[in-house]
């Protein structure tokens, strides 16, 4: 007995403990972005861009389901259309950049619903809270026959409830519910 387990650790120090089969894919900064809309006054829409963002993502041809995606958002660089926006959304009220200057979805697993299109389970850390968040995906070609040197995009959108991240303030002129969208040229890493 003790041979065959010397035997199991030999073959996997030698060969390697078994890595996640797939291709990895960085981030495209200068072609990914990531906004955000939120209901105002129940009139209209507020929005804001966050356009630098980075990350990767391991996709495995014949296991999508084993995504490993993680996606960071530099909070301290967004936009909106105005100043006071832009300074109460960088304020201690809502994303409170100072001290949480990162936004971070981490996707551990995807369900397929066609073959460019399914949804992804992770958890989304914002203003120093994390939740559960699915994201629904919708990718340009089918990852299942993309090419290892295939460049691809994924479009990701949710809808989280801001209250669940601290962001509280200003509950009769702000919605509850933020409509977010990802978009991520996924380049392949040599």
């Amino acid at each position: 007995m003790l041979r065959a387990l010397f035997i199991g650790l030999a073959s996997v120090f030698l060969l390697g403990a078994s890595a996640p089969a797939g291709t990895i894919y960085s981030v495209d900064a200068a072609a990914s972005s990531l906004s955000a809309k939120v209901p105002f006054f129940g009139l209209g829409r507020k929005s804001a861009g966050f356009p630098e963002v980075a990350g990767t993502i391991r996709l495995s041809r014949e296991r999508p389901e084993d995504i490993e995606l993680d996606v960071t958002i530099d909070a301290t660089a967004l936009t909106a259309g105005d100043n006071l926006t832009l300074s109460r959304l960088k304020g201690e009220r809502f994303f409170w950049v100072d001290e949480h200057p990162t936004v971070r979805f981490v996707g551990r697993e995807m369900k397929m619903t066609s073959p460019t299109q399914g949804s992804v389970d992770g958890d989304l850390t914002a203003r120093g809270e994390t939740r559960p968040v699915t994201l629904d995906v919708s990718f340009d070609m089918p990852p299942a026959e993309a090419a290892p040197d295939d460049i691809i995009t994924l479009t990701g959108t949710t809808r989280i409830n801001r209250y669940d991240f601290g962001m509280k303030s200003y509950r009769l002129i702000v919605g509850k519910y933020v409509n977010i969208e990802l978009r991520a040229r996924m380049v392949p890493q040599p």
